[in-house]
């Protein structure tokens, strides 16, 4: 999981890896996921940071952003897979 951990601390999220990797695992989402999503996360910490409680902030975005990585991810293999 090396790979993961250097995403999370490039971002500034190493502190919430524990928390994103067992949320992703509950909901069924691989590393590749992961990785994208915590890029996804990143830009919009860049773009609206939280107000407020940083982990609860992180939690929903992640959730949400783990779920569009997946959708990237899918349409990029179908395209690859297309030629």
């Amino acid at each position: 999981m090396k790979g993961l951990d250097e995403y999370f601390l490039k971002t500034g999220f190493y502190d919430l890896l524990p928390q994103a990797t067992q949320l992703a695992e509950e909901l069924g989402y691989d590393q590749s996921e992961m990785m994208e999503a915590i890029c996804k996360v990143s830009d919009k910490y860049y773009q609206y940071p939280p107000t407020r409680n940083r982990t609860a902030w992180f939690k929903r975005v992640f959730m949400e952003k783990l779920a569009e990585a997946r959708a990237d991810i899918l349409a990029f293999r179908l395209k690859d897979a297309k030629g």
